[in-house]
């Protein structure tokens, strides 16, 4: 599955075009290297999303082309959340 499409089926990320525009930024990273939005996510992979003073690590558990809003939350699992500090 492309990683724009998983970012939005899985509501990590509301809406694809805005997945897309972070990932060609290249803010996003798939098993340490960075990733593009046409890069395929599998089963087991780690995603590390930066937002702004965000850090999102996740870990993809399930693969699905549709889910609803109350299963989203497991096709991954969330390895580490972390915060820049702002001065």
């Amino acid at each position: 599955m492309r990683l724009d499409k998983f970012l939005k089926v899985s509501r990590i990320i509301k809406r694809r075009t805005v997945a897309k525009e972070i990932a060609d930024k290249g803010r996003i990273s798939i098993n340490g290297r960075v990733a593009k939005s046409s890069s395929d996510v599998a089963i087991g992979d780690t995603l590390v999303i930066g937002f702004g003073n965000k850090t999102l690590t996740v870990k993809v558990a399930v693969l699905n082309e549709l889910t609803k809003k109350e299963q989203a939350g497991e096709m991954y699992t969330v390895v580490d959340e972390s915060y820049k500090e702002s001065y």
